[in-house]
């Protein structure tokens, strides 16, 4: 019996070892075991991906309500990431929150933030306000959620690359095409793959190896951009993905993922955060070719 006891604690404390000491470890445990979780932890770290401020901040009822699971099944999420429970998982969390110096995560921001837009009729002059109030909390959370080794990664990228291919329909469209322009502006190659006459498969045949494609999508996801991408990765290009999911379909297969979370104000997506993103490559790159 004894013997038994020591054995389970041994387990645990081997378990509780293994787990992620930080949200950086966190993240990158999620995302190299990701494939392998069953559909409905796979939904888990998603939220936990997206919204790590759920965790942080909310209760255990609240956040399975919102990522629409069961309790049970984020604390079976835990015990899989190697913690004992969903509390320290909730707590290296609720440091990391902290030490990005914000009392209050961006998703949480967010909904307070919409709820009291909703609450109130407003007149035409405060819709501006309401707008730039939505993208100023996007932009913060831009400043967080994408960090400066990354922004340097994709500049890279874009530099290697002999020939730059740029996806982006529907709502990406603009920013696709903003990019597209700016790069050739800086003498870059570019190939905008923007589904006239429904020929973005036929113009993504000419990758080659030493090509990269930038993917622009959110959710919903536009499946020409998918299918695209696929292309990109049978020829052996590397691929740039811009969403707002580091799990999601454009993710999935990407060599780098930016994530940018625009803001909803009454329905209405803004793309404030996906356009500064954007420039930031442009004028990263300009730098980076002006020095070569």
């Amino acid at each position: 019996m004894q013997s038994a006891s020591r054995g389970r604690l041994g387990a645990r404390r081997a378990s509780q070892d293994s787990a992620p000491k930080n949200t950086v470890e966190l993240r990158a445990a999620i995302l190299e075991r990701y494939e392998s979780f069953s559909g409905r932890l796979q939904q888990i770290a998603r939220h936990v991906l997206d919204h790590p401020d759920d965790l942080a901040l909310e209760t255990l009822t609240v956040i399975a309500e919102r990522a629409k699971v069961q309790p049970s099944a984020i604390v079976r999420f835990a015990k899989t990431m190697g913690f004992s429970g969903a509390s320290p998982m909730q707590r290296l969390l609720r440091d990391g929150l902290l030490a990005h110096h914000a009392t209050l995560g961006y998703g949480e921001r967010v909904r307070r933030f919409n709820a009291s837009v909703d609450r109130t009729r407003s007149e035409s002059g405060e819709v501006l306000s309401e707008f730039i109030a939505g993208d100023t909390l996007a932009l913060q959370n831009l400043r967080q959620s994408v960090v400066k080794s990354e922004v340097k990664k994709a500049i890279e990228l874009l530099d290697e690359a002999a020939t730059l291919y740029v996806m982006g329909v529907r709502r990406s469209f603009p920013v696709a095409s903003y990019l597209a322009y700016s790069l050739e502006q800086v003498g870059k190659r570019a190939v905008f793959l923007n589904g006239t006459g429904g020929l973005p498969q036929r113009q993504a045949s000419t990758m080659e190896p030493r090509d990269l494609l930038v993917a622009i999508s959110f959710h919903p996801y536009a499946q020409e951009t998918i299918d695209v991408i696929k292309t990109a990765i049978g020829a052996g290009a590397k691929v740039l993905a811009i969403s707002d999911s580091l799990v999601g379909p454009v993710a999935k297969a990407a060599t780098l993922v930016l994530q940018v979370r625009d803001s909803e104000v009454r329905k209405f997506r803004s793309l404030g955060a996906s356009f500064c993103l954007a420039q930031t490559l442009v004028v990263g790159l300009a730098f980076e070719r002006e020095g070569e």
